[in-house]
């Protein structure tokens, strides 16, 4: 009786260990839903206005977007390059850029915009790339 009571408590337990699991996929998935719902909405730093998730499943990517009052020249273009590789070290020590994803390769490809939304500063966010970005 003790041993079926076992193979039992046995048999749940590996059903619930292989129904949590989840995969890179749903993790995107997932990590898209709460950034846009939890950090977006109460996201602050200096001049983003509005911060946008979207993922890519089929090709294992996530776009994040960071637009901003700023507008598009030279002098913006030179200052976003210095702070926006700042913010985005910053997000990945908080957690609010997920290391985790990244280094099951998932593609992070981030954009800082001006306010006619055409690109300051992008970057691309991979196992290689975070090397140097967390330096």
């Amino acid at each position: 009786m003790l041993k079926k009571i076992s193979q039992i408590a046995f048999a749940i337990m590996m059903v619930l260990m292989l129904v949590s699991c989840k995969n890179t996929k749903q993790k995107l998935q997932e990590y898209v839903v709460t950034y846009n719902k939890n950090i977006a909405p109460s996201f602050r730093a200096e001049n983003v206005t509005l911060t946008t998730a979207r993922g890519y499943i089929n090709d294992n990517k996530i776009e994040l977007r960071f637009e901003t009052g700023l507008d598009q020249n030279e002098g913006n273009k030179l200052a976003s390059s210095i702070s926006f590789v700042k913010l985005i070290r910053s997000m990945i020590e908080k957690d609010q850029i997920p290391r985790q994803l990244i280094e099951e390769g998932v593609q992070f490809d981030v954009y800082f915009l001006a306010n006619d939304n055409t690109v300051l500063d992008k970057e691309v966010l991979t196992g290689e790339s975070l090397k140097y970005i967390l330096k």
